[in-house]
């Protein structure tokens, strides 16, 4: 059995409320509800199995499925009969011929003098656009679950769904408390790996965070070693898990997919996105891009700056997807047919411009947890800059607000290559492009893989730097 490695913070939420739950018990109410969150393969289920098999309280796991033939409410008094419940036998003896008498029996069999968990996995597959099933799921709560010192836990994937399930008018409104559930980070991917900081932020590129590939990689392994073994499986998880997302996600949306790809090509501007798309119209396009960016899979993002712009640019936030697309998804015939080297040799002649790009979400997101350090102040906000022409590209831009700026903190620039360190050609560059936004005398930093040979910046942040920031991520609100 692999050891259960990070989410340490996910876990002690979820036993803070089970222990809320145990605090009420004896009261009018003392049941709680969790509603768990994230992208399909993010290791929601695997958290939630970790943090009942650690608590040992009686409980029920039932997970939802579509498309096998087989009858949820079956499926659940299945679940039910088979659980951990001291009364479990007993939910059988009767079975319930609808939901609303399925969750009634299942409150009647809840201890009332200890706490116990229900877990109700792939909820998406259970709701309707008419919210049924949410109707049935409040009254339950209210009249019968919430009574007993329980605390149901409802999981999904859908994540424009799983936020419905909460919003105004809804049903289950303000009934439970809502749980994002993200990738692992970066210093939990360096210590599933082994890796030292810079090669952990490339497997956390390469893995997207994702634990069931996170896991395949063997200790202090490089990632050309990793990606040959991995490449050389058909049915590796890094081969497969974009594929098994995707179709789950998008199963008739064609447009959606043929706009993620034009994306995952490396197009980012509305236009461009288009003509590779072939030439979809606007109006697709536009829908397309809502409908990607309310699933939380792609972002759309302004230039921080002084000024309002609208050259607004489109990136895939996952990774691992933005990896998959590039460099998997339209080649999977060579990795079928066994000819992954093919495949690898790709990646050798474009992994350099690939990592520059993708890493730089990370690196802000990293300057967050970290800042302030070095003499350089935190900031609301941490993005980049960029003009229509590209003429002007700031990698780093800290302000007290985005995308229309009140007043720009420092700018910075990403170098992010094994042997060229951030040199003065590099910081003139960077001085340059200041000069082009502000007249101010903003702070310059760097973020460098391989050092600097120029004293002249205000702060430069290594690998092991950024790692820190996520080990220390719970000393910082952001």
């Amino acid at each position: 059995m692999v050891d259960f490695i990070g989410r340490q913070s996910e876990l002690d939420t979820l036993a803070a409320a089970l222990s809320g739950v145990r605090a009420e018990i004896g009261t009018a109410r003392p049941g709680r509800c969790l509603i768990l969150r994230g992208r399909r393969r993010i290791g929601k289920s695997a958290l939630v199995e970790e943090f009942v098999h650690r608590n040992r309280v009686p409980n029920v796991f039932h997970t939802s499925e579509i498309g096998f033939g087989t009858d949820p409410l079956t499926e659940f008094v299945d679940a039910v009969r088979s659980s951990s419940l001291p009364d479990a036998d007993i939910f059988g003896e009767a079975l319930p011929g609808n939901w609303t008498a399925a969750l009634r029996q299942l409150a009647s069999i809840l201890p009332d003098g200890q706490p116990s968990v229900v877990v109700l996995d792939e909820l998406p597959y259970l709701m309707d656009p008419a919210g049924a099933f949410e109707s049935i799921l409040q009254r339950a709560w209210d009249r019968e679950l919430s009574r007993k010192p329980v605390l149901l836990i409802l999981i999904g994937s859908d994540l424009a769904m799983m936020q419905a399930l909460t919003s105004y008018g809804r049903p289950f409104h303000q009934r439970g408390t809502e749980m994002r559930l993200g990738p692992l980070d970066p210093a939990d991917v360096a210590t599933m790996t082994g890796l030292e900081p810079a090669t952990a932020f490339d497997a956390a590129l390469l893995t997207g965070g994702l634990p069931i590939i996170a896991v395949r990689w063997r200790a202090g392994e490089d990632v050309w070693a990793f990606l040959a073994r991995e490449l050389a499986d058909p049915v590796s998880p890094l081969v497969v898990s974009a594929q098994l997302s995707l179709a789950a996600e998008f199963p008739d949306q064609t447009q959606a997919r043929q706009v993620l790809a034009a994306i995952g090509s490396g197009e980012r501007t509305f236009t461009n996105i288009a003509r590779a798309a072939g030439g979809m119209a606007h109006s697709t396009l536009s829908r397309a891009t809502e409908l990607l960016t309310s699933k939380g899979i792609v972002a759309a993002e302004l230039p921080i700056s002084l000024i309002p712009s609208k050259e607004r640019r489109y990136r895939i936030t996952d990774p691992y997807l933005r990896f998959w697309l590039t460099f998997l998804g339209p080649h999977l015939t060579e990795i079928d047919r066994m000819r992954s080297d093919l495949t690898l040799e790709r990646i050798h002649r474009g992994w350099t411009s690939w990592r520059g790009r993708a890493i730089e979400p990370l690196v802000r997101e990293s300057l967050a947890r970290l800042l302030p350090a070095h003499n350089i102040p935190a900031a609301l906000a941490i993005g980049g800059y960029w003009t229509r022409s590209n003429d002007v590209e700031i990698d780093i831009v800290g302000a007290d607000r985005e995308p229309v700026a009140r007043e720009l903190a420092f700018l910075g620039s990403i170098k992010w290559l094994e042997n060229s360190p951030f040199d003065s050609h590099d910081l003139t560059a960077l001085q340059r492009h200041r000069h082009r936004i502000t007249d101010e005398p903003v702070p310059l930093i760097a973020v460098t893989r391989s050092g600097v040979t120029t004293p002249h910046l205000d702060a430069v942040f290594s690998p092991a730097d950024l790692l820190a920031a996520w080990h220390h991520r719970g000393d910082n609100p952001r």
